[in-house]
């Protein structure tokens, strides 16, 4: 009988781009189905920034992994290439900026399909700020200037996701409004310095690499109200 794959995918409120401790890093690639996972970073939210590119590969290179790029703005690889390369990983991690673009440049190249079905042959999907936004339905973003509502995303984490719940003003109250409303569905919001991994659209942990930062399940509370739910998280030290 065929073996089902597991399909996971973790949000991170940090990382490499904001951290030197580099635990939810290692957090991530603990998750990983081998002992020494392929890595491929997507940059297409920063526009494939290079100074971003050189912090993941600082970042990542001492480690054990084997990490790579994928430029979608100087493309190098064609259609077949791309898919091989992506299905070989076994970490997808994608990077903060600008969500409406990042998904817009993923539906021109066909990235979005292709995340899909490594997803479903078990790659670990994860990422920071527009890089946690881009896997539900729908998420809270500053990608058109102030905060707003995007209902769209690739839909393989059930409800939205706000990213620096605590750490960007008005994020929390613009969030739960728009969930309160309906603009949004339920959904979690991440203070800087947490991880969700998530199971077939299921919490299955979360951790946290400092005590006071929280992943919160808000909802809906009637008459135009939310309703927001500290969820526990364990915490992550050097030693692990």
């Amino acid at each position: 009988m065929a073996v089902v794959p597991v399909r996971r995918l973790a949000l991170l409120g940090g990382g490499f781009s904001t951290d030197d401790d580099g635990l939810l890093d290692d957090w991530v690639l603990g998750q990983a189905r081998t002992s020494r996972p392929k890595v491929c970073f997507v940059p297409t939210a920063s526009g494939d920034a290079p100074a971003y590119i050189e912090q993941f590969l600082t970042a990542f290179q001492p480690r054990h992994c084997e990490p790579s790029v994928l430029p979608l703005f100087r493309r190098e690889l064609d259609d077949d290439t791309l898919r091989t390369f992506l299905l070989s990983q076994d970490v997808v991690y994608v990077g903060g900026g600008n969500t409406a673009n990042l998904l817009a440049v993923w539906r021109t190249h066909g990235v979005d399909q292709l995340l899909r079905e490594a997803y479903g042959l078990g790659t670990l999907l994860c990422g920071i700020s527009a890089g946690a936004n881009c896997w539900a339905e729908g998420s809270h973003t500053d990608s058109f200037g102030p905060l707003t509502s995007l209902p769209d995303g690739l839909a393989l984490l059930p409800g939205s996701v706000c990213p620096h719940y605590d750490s960007e003003p008005g994020r929390r109250p613009s969030y739960q409004a728009a969930v309160a409303t309906g603009v949004l569905p339920a959904g979690w919001a991440l203070e800087d310095g947490v991880g969700a991994l998530f199971t077939d659209g299921v919490l299955t942990e979360t951790v946290t690499r400092t005590p006071r930062a929280h992943l919160y399940r808000v909802e809906p509370d009637g008459a135009s109200r939310a309703k927001e739910r500290a969820l526990p998280g364990r915490l992550l030290t050097e030693a692990q």
